[in-house]
């Protein structure tokens, strides 16, 4: 997978590109890839011959130096055409952000060129959707290694992956509540320990994955022993938060889209009229509109408190998934009961939408978890007990 496109790039040969790939190679497999359940390789591929997974990374290294809203730009407009394949990108953008922090130099690159797929391993058997408080351990080993050991629940690209952005407990005790690594996919004693067959994102290789001795050495660590709870939520949280709001945007976009031409086109025979003629059927399209739209502004307004650094960015970026869970479900909703008996048939897409759309709401942070962070927030606690930290 090397690139071909100039790191330079605009904002606008970015959308021309993706919509090219997107008509040549991601729309085309996106029925295949959710009724088989396979990992959408042929798109990650196509994305990273273009160039698109290292729109994040610096230009130092080749990448395209993008920030937060033209990747925000990318994952919403791939949601809206194949779910699975957005989750891909999405979580490769949010590793990413480690990387580019406190990753290898010759990572990055790899990165830049689009020769390396890397994703997240946090959630745990023992922690669940808890990200911030792993299970798994690391241990310093006598030849100057470190011994992983985890049982990782749900890992996008698991077995697909170059590299894994891994979480576990301290090296050293009292060190902290979390240590991030950079673990190669080529890793002795990884393996991945069962397959996905899931409602919805069907083809994202979320898989569980297993550490049974595996070695790093010790420049694995990224950032400080003990410090990757703060990187995750610095590094990490803004990233992945904003990005599941894009992808979120980008199936309610899309549903609504769809349900407007459904109802459109189709007429009944023994009146002749088109479904869009009954009013109430418009109040409910534009019911689903409008909350789209609220979402749209919001997510733009978080992008801007990022981009200006405003004093409620953080506030933000954690309301902004929260919001985007709710309204995808809720729109995804409508749209298949506005459509009918047609919404469940395979060819409008909707369905497919509205299965890929349950992920948002039970993705770690929950929204449940996120509502108490932002009224953690809200009424000045700290965002986790000191025993989480």
């Amino acid at each position: 997978m090397t690139s071909t496109v100039d790191s330079a790039r605009s904002t606008s040969d970015v959308a021309d590109t993706l919509g090219a790939v997107i008509d040549e190679v991601i729309r085309p497999q996106a029925t295949s890839v959710d009724r088989e359940g396979i990992f959408p390789r042929a798109g990650v591929d196509a994305l990273a011959a273009a160039g698109l997974l290292g729109l994040a990374s610096s230009p130092e290294v080749g990448g395209g130096g993008h920030g937060l809203r033209p990747v925000a730009e990318v994952v919403e407009r791939l949601a809206a055409e194949c779910g699975s394949t957005a989750m891909v990108v999405l979580m490769h953008y949010a590793a990413t952000a480690v990387i580019e922090a406190h990753g290898p130099r010759e990572v990055r690159a790899a990165i830049a060129t689009g020769g390396h797929l890397t994703t997240l391993a946090f959630s745990e058997y023992g922690s669940r959707s808890h990200f911030w408080s792993p299970t798994g351990t690391a241990t310093a080993t006598d030849d100057g290694s470190v011994r992983l050991d985890a049982r990782k629940s749900w890992v996008t690209s698991a077995g697909e992956a170059t590299s894994y952005v891994w979480s576990s407990l301290p090296l050293s005790s009292g060190a902290g509540p979390m240590t991030l690594w950079l673990v190669p996919a080529d890793s002795a004693g990884l393996t991945v320990t069962g397959s996905f067959d899931g409602l919805g994102l069907r083809g994202n290789g979320s898989r569980p994955m297993t550490a049974d001795g595996l070695r790093v050495p010790s420049t694995a660590m990224m950032a400080a022993d003990g410090a990757g709870l703060d990187t995750a939520l610095g590094a990490v949280l803004p990233w992945f938060l904003v990005l599941n709001a894009a992808f979120c945007l980008g199936l309610a976009d899309s549903a609504v889209a769809e349900a407007g031409r459904h109802l459109t086109a189709t007429t009944l025979t023994h009146t002749g009229a088109a479904l869009r003629d009954a009013p109430v059927t418009r109040r409910d399209l534009a019911r689903l509109m409008i909350r789209t739209h609220a979402l749209r502004a919001f997510l733009g307004d978080t992008l801007t408190a990022l981009e200006t650094g405003r004093d409620d960015a953080m506030l933000r970026v954690l309301q902004v998934k929260a919001l985007a869970g709710e309204t995808v479900a809720e729109v995804t909703d409508g749209a298949m009961q506005l459509c009918g008996g047609s919404a469940f048939r395979k060819e409008l897409g909707l369905e497919r939408r509205f299965r890929d759309s349950r992920a948002a709401r039970v993705m770690a942070p929950t929204t449940d978890a996120l509502y108490d962070f932002v009224g953690r927030v809200a009424t000045g606690l700290p965002l986790l007990d000191e025993a989480n930290r």
